[in-house]
């Protein structure tokens, strides 16, 4: 089928994605969002208790991640992603004090396990070969697949990994850990690098990609709920918003870039992974000071990885269930005690603000990753796309902008690149 014209429910990385492919195809899109502004989960704000514009969490990409450069690269963003020039990641342990790095070489062939400047302290080549099982991945946890315990189990993979499906190793699907690992770490370190918006993620991916949706003749409007999908026999007849009905012609493509939970309640008879993983952010008013890591990943307290900017530390923790509700007084305490005890800082507690996002990803389990939807409905007419959709990958920025492009190209009749 051959659309004209496009409706995408959703301006978050997903929702943008998709009306970026389909405005840059050249259909005429529409494009809604029921928050106050874009980005959805992937979003920038001033906050007044901290005086400073912060992103709600730091979403590390990395260097790899196709679809991130070619979003982009659409859309023009100029201001570059932050970042090492090689995959260096260096970790602090707070119970016994060791600091140590991991310096990934830039080709393929991973010879940093060979050389002890490069791997971990007190490790043999031989401790690595649970990588390698890693990389091919599998239909079970990852749990059954390697023994998670060892040095380079709990000094490396471990914090990277949870990290990236935000849920605990042990219990993630080997195959989404093994997606990632392949086309990052399986690439070499010139793919691994990490990456991290500068100054913010709405200068990296969510500003630049309105102005050139506006240049198109793409308005986002803000504040309109999609409450109600209507169906005909063949397609998606309506549009229910909270501002009125939108019929939809056979001809007219819906993109719906919701969260899982509220699909659920448009889409009938769609399956969705309904068990989710909190993350928890600190920042902090402490700008910076030279020699500062930009990234530290952490281990023995409560924070996981602490990332220095020029205006202020955050620090992220993930699969953060339990830590979510507890106070946000006392979750900042214990944050900047870590970043006290890593960074060497001795300065009281600054201005100081936690955000807490309890349904942040999905579970990244086998059976969560079982439940995920394809982009293609029974619907001709509508789309699917989100992080949850099924894309071979957590719920992460990549998947995301991956979901888009996706449903934007089934959309327009042409396989889809990812």
């Amino acid at each position: 089928m051959s659309f004209r014209r496009a409706t995408v429910a959703g301006a978050g990385l997903a929702g943008l994605s998709a009306a970026v492919a389909l405005a840059e195809a050249g259909l005429g899109v529409s494009l809604s969002d029921s928050a106050a502004q874009a980005g959805g989960r992937c979003r920038s704000y001033f906050d007044p208790a901290l005086g400073l514009t912060i992103d709600n969490g730091n979403h590390l990409v990395l260097s790899g991640n196709p679809a991130v450069a070619a979003f982009r690269a659409a859309v023009g963003a100029g201001e570059p992603l932050a970042g090492p020039d090689h995959a260096d990641f260096a970790f602090a342990d707070l119970d016994s004090g060791a600091r140590w790095s991991v310096r990934i070489n830039d080709g393929r062939v991973p010879w940093w396990v060979l050389d002890r400047g490069r791997r971990l302290p007190e490790t043999g080549i031989a401790d690595y070969l649970p990588l390698a099982r890693l990389l091919r991945g599998g239909s079970g946890r990852i749990g059954d697949l390697v023994k998670p315990r060892g040095p380079v189990w709990e000094r490396f993979a471990a914090p990277v990994l949870l990290a990236a499906l935000n849920t605990p190793p042990a219990e993630a699907s080997a195959a989404l850990a093994g997606r990632v690992l392949r086309e990052t770490l399986g690439r070499g370190g010139l793919a691994m690098r990490p990456r991290i918006a500068q100054p913010t993620l709405a200068a990296a991916f969510i500003d630049p990609a309105i102005a050139w949706l506006e240049a198109r003749g793409t308005r986002l409007a803000t504040g309109r709920r999609l409450r109600a999908l209507e169906f005909s026999e063949s397609h998606v007849s309506a549009l229910v918003w909270n501002d009125g009905r939108q019929e939809v012609a056979e001809d007219e493509a819906v993109i719906l870039a919701a969260p899982a939970w509220v699909a659920r309640e448009l889409v009938p008879g769609i399956t969705v992974p309904n068990e989710h993983r909190a993350i928890v952010n600190g920042h902090f008013a402490f700008p910076a000071t030279p020699g500062m890591p930009p990234m530290l990943g952490v281990l023995g307290g409560t924070a996981e990885w602490i990332f220095a900017h020029a205006d202020r530390i955050s620090v992220t923790v993930s699969a953060a269930d339990a830590l979510a509700e507890r106070e946000r007084e006392e979750i900042a305490a214990a944050l900047w005690g870590d970043v006290q005890r890593a960074l060497g800082i001795s300065a009281a507690l600054p201005a100081w603000q936690v955000v807490k996002e309890k349904r942040a990803t999905f579970a990244a389990t086998p059976t969560q990753d079982a439940l995920r939807p394809s982009a293609r409905t029974r619907w001709p007419n509508l789309f699917l796309a989100g992080d949850w959709v099924r894309n071979g990958l957590p719920a992460t920025v990549e998947g995301a902008l991956r979901s888009g492009d996706t449903a934007a190209r089934l959309a327009l009749g042409v396989p889809p690149v990812y």
